[in-house]
């Protein structure tokens, strides 16, 4: 039987060896998964590798990820309160800036892998990479430098900052979180992850106009990707389109990868694409919760039927939420290896 990276590689090179690979997002189902709290479980970096060893043994698909929850990276730089709840992710309870001269006075670390706040997601990395390094893409999750502000100050707060100025306020926070993404990868990196999902809604003209994606966010992600290059780079705006900044973002940066909002046409993706590169067809994972085996199995078909023809697809999940009934995770990856078939 395939790897994930085996099928992965065949994809990149225009290939499919059995199946599409599949990327199955389940992150804090980890805690369900081991019998504890969401709380004791992003505790221990063993306790999130094996859930995510065991899960993707379970179910099947082809991803494992290093991620805890978004809120590790404004502990890294400072944030003291994470807020945790019993049936989903967990939230930044502390906004480290709270006026500009908190902005002025960030500082940020020179080595993210020896942080305290990284301990736990490094041991988690060194335990995949030892049971499933070259078997199975581990990934990471990185926040751009445009989105991870709104993590340490509130998202009106940044959009203010953002939109209104001053300028040399926003382009210093900016700075600051350039040099803190190129790290944050760096150090994923030298711990042995595959893939780099850069996070960014604001590459997407939901969160932002054209223009103001051409003369604002484009020349921060040109920044962000310069320092690291485009290996193993995904382009990810959340659940936010990026179907209208798909050929910029080729012809600008030669990115290889583009994962999909589920409100995104799949088919018009790929037209776009033309064959650059490759492109994920997201489910729409919230409605997961309620959706009837029938419901799933349609949405499934209706995706592989626009994103299969012309090759260079494979399947993903956003963040699935803890809500989702087992047998719904079940029908639905079912449905996937059955329209993902060779």
């Amino acid at each position: 039987m395939a790897t994930g990276i085996e099928r992965l590689s065949a994809l990149a090179n225009g290939n499919i060896i059995d199946r599409v690979p599949v990327f199955c997002n389940l992150l804090d189902q980890g805690a369900k998964e081991m019998g504890m709290s969401i709380e004791k479980y992003f505790s221990n970096g063993e306790y999130v590798a094996e859930a995510q060893l065991k899960m993707r043994e379970k179910y099947g698909y082809d991803s494992l990820w290093s991620l805890f929850y978004a809120g590790k990276e404004a502990e890294i730089l400072g944030c003291k309160k994470i807020i945790y709840s019993k049936d989903g992710p967990p939230n930044v309870g502390h906004l480290i800036i709270k006026n500009y001269d908190d902005i002025h006075k960030l500082q940020i670390p020179k080595d993210v892998s020896s942080h305290p706040a990284f301990e736990q997601q490094l041991k988690c990395l060194k335990i995949l990479k030892k049971e499933a390094g070259g078997k199975y893409p581990i990934c990471a999750y990185t926040t751009s430098a445009m989105t991870l502000p709104a993590m340490l100050m509130g998202i009106e707060k940044w959009i203010e900052l953002l939109l209104f100025g001053p300028t040399e306020v926003r382009d210093e926070l900016l700075e600051k979180c350039s040099d803190f993404f190129a790290k944050h990868l760096l150090a994923y990196k030298n711990a042995g992850a595959d893939i780099f999902v850069y996070a960014n809604p604001f590459g997407s003209t939901d969160f932002v106009t054209i223009k103001q994606f051409n003369e604002l966010s484009l020349p921060w992600i040109k920044k962000d990707i310069q320092q690291v290059g485009i290996d193993g780079i995904v382009y990810y705006c959340g659940s936010s389109r990026m179907n209208n900044v798909i050929d910029t973002v080729i012809n600008e940066l030669g990115i290889k990868t583009f994962y999909l909002s589920p409100m995104d046409d799949i088919a018009e993706a790929k037209k776009i694409i033309a064959g650059r590169a490759l492109a994920a067809g997201v489910i729409n994972d919230i409605e997961l919760i309620r959706w009837s085996k029938s419901e799933i199995r349609a949405e499934v078909k209706r995706m592989f039927d626009a994103g299969m023809p012309g090759g260079n697809f494979f399947f993903g999940t956003l963040v699935m939420p803890y809500a989702i009934p087992e047998e719904n995770i079940k029908y639905m990856l079912d449905a996937v290896y059955e329209f993902g078939h060779l």
